[in-house]
């Protein structure tokens, strides 16, 4: 802050800045001319006056006599700033805070032999991973980990804000990072809850990417969907895929495609408090993230903090100043001693 003596308190600018938390002082600012007629009236009478003979030495004004209102303007300044120091001004600054609460999210990814099927392009594995990086973009603040599954369950990147590292994670997913065959659907969902038990997040959810056809595992998946939901976890699913029935011809043989099997990935999310959807092309799967982009948005609320700063003092410092000079020339040749 600037010293108290500096001018600029008085420009327009910095007036105009004020806030006043008594501003019904201000209004009492023209009657103090008026105090002085009142002072002026009273005492006519009783004024002493002394006829002499006065001729000036020059020409013009006489800047001795005009000394002579020093004190009295000294006074009425004085009295002025005393009302805006009781006006009390001050100068708010508001300043708005959002905080959010971030959501944790665990992807969990079916890697799986039944993923490479094409009737996804360029087959449901990598569909899955270029969708699930565009919903990660999406988010803000959120903390995301990756489980990846097939036989069994692997925690591939634990909950995080560095949404580049998950990229990564994900750009490095290959169906043989986990050699046991099978889908342990149950084993990928425990491991997400485990994750997330002991975490402080408001909301907790699981998105369950598969075709849903549960082969191994040591933990059920109905099991570990009522797991999810002791722990608050909330379990959205997605099958990804067709249930038409295909036959892909392998030299004189014709061996059945993978199929999708919605009734476990439904049973899932009906006790995990979530919502079941099923994507049988890109679009769709796109589509299906952005639901739940929509559904599990982020919260957050505004804290609007005021900093107030009074200026009051400096009014009065100046206040005491211009009456200090008013008492020291009382005394003086700047005062009219036979009306005092």
């Amino acid at each position: 802050m600037e010293q108290w003596y500096s001018l600029r308190w008085f420009t327009y600018d910095i007036i105009r800045s004020y806030e006043w938390v008594y501003p019904y002082f201000l209004y009492l600012l023209p009657f103090v001319p008026f105090l002085f007629w009142i002072r002026n009236a009273f005492h006519r009478r009783h004024k002493q006056r002394l006829v002499i003979t006065y001729h000036s030495a020059k020409e013009g004004k006489d800047w001795l006599t005009l000394l002579r209102f020093v004190q009295p303007v000294c006074v009425g300044l004085g009295i002025c700033l005393i009302l805006v120091a009781l006006a009390r001004p001050q100068v708010v600054s508001e300043r708005t805070d959002r905080f959010s609460e971030g959501i944790d999210i665990m992807l969990l990814i079916d890697i799986s032999d039944s993923m490479l099927e094409k009737d996804l392009s360029p087959n449901r594995l990598e569909a899955a991973k270029l969708v699930a990086r565009q919903f990660i973009s999406g988010r803000l603040q959120d903390r995301i980990g990756i489980i990846i599954f097939a036989g069994e369950a692997v925690s591939l990147c634990p909950l995080t804000t560095d949404y580049e590292l998950l990229y990564g994670f994900l750009d490095e997913i290959r169906p043989d990072m986990i050699p046991t065959a099978g889908t342990a659907i149950g084993s990928a969902l425990a491991v997400a809850v485990n994750r997330m038990r002991e975490t402080k997040g408001d909301s907790k959810v699981a998105i369950l990417i598969s075709d849903g056809d549960n082969t191994s595992g040591n933990l059920d998946p109905t099991t570990a969907a009522q797991l999810a939901k002791a722990f608050g976890v909330k379990v959205y699913t997605i099958s990804v895929g067709n249930n038409i029935k295909k036959r892909v011809k392998s030299d004189t043989l014709s061996v059945p495609s993978a199929l999708v099997d919605e009734t476990e990935l439904q049973n899932i999310a009906g006790l995990g408090d979530g919502k079941y959807f099923r994507a049988t092309d890109n679009r769709t799967l796109g589509e299906v993230f952005q639901q739940i982009n929509q559904i599990e948005k982020v919260k957050s609320r505004n804290v609007i903090s005021r900093d107030v700063s009074d200026y009051y003092r400096v009014y009065l410092y100046w206040a005491v100043l211009f009456l200090l000079i008013a008492i020291g020339t009382k005394s003086t040749f700047m005062a009219n001693i036979l009306e005092d």
